[in-house]
């Protein structure tokens, strides 16, 4: 599993933020539109049916980058595992042909994430909604690369630039 920005990528499943919770809840990108799944049930929107998709409530990464907040993040796992406590929440915010909806979804990125790939990835959230981009080319990516590390912060950040449909630019 490869995580690049806010997208959990597997050789299966592209998902929004973690890959399921203990609970199964996780929110996943497909062909047709977005999957959210949680103790309820499941809901699912088409890319049609879609105005607009944000996710809020992004943890950011601090001064010292993902590796020092590795150190935090394990800390916050034992506090986690004694108060009951999972991986920092986000919200996906829906807006839909009939109203605007909410969304749990789950942060994996030990330490926050990055500005730049968190502008990169909704970026290419809304071009999914607008039709500009196509959610398969990141199923594809996930199916040849989905089983490999975490590609480091340069490659993530052209792989959203390609799978938006855009050059990628030197930072």
């Amino acid at each position: 599993m490869a995580m690049v920005g806010l997208f959990w990528v597997t050789p299966d499943t592209v998902y929004v933020g973690s890959p399921p919770a203990a609970d199964g809840s996780c929110v996943r990108l497909t062909a047709d539109g977005v999957e959210a799944v949680n103790a309820e049930g499941s809901q699912a929107w088409s890319w049609s049916g879609l105005r607009s998709m944000v996710v809020e409530d992004v943890p950011m990464e601090g001064p010292l980058g993902r590796a020092a907040g590795l150190f935090g993040s394990m800390l916050s796992a034992v506090a986690g595992a004694f108060l009951g406590e999972g991986p920092p929440r986000m919200t996906l915010r829906l807006e839909t042909e009939n109203g605007s909806e909410e969304v749990t979804v789950y942060s994996a990125a030990a330490g926050g994430y990055g500005a730049r790939e968190t502008a990169l990835s909704q970026n290419l959230l809304a071009r999914f909604v607008a039709g500009t981009a196509d959610p398969g080319a990141v199923q594809a990516w996930g199916r040849d690369h989905g089983s490999e590390r975490t590609p480091k912060p340069r490659v993530r950040e052209a792989l959203l630039h390609a799978w938006a449909g855009e050059s990628s630019r030197p930072a």
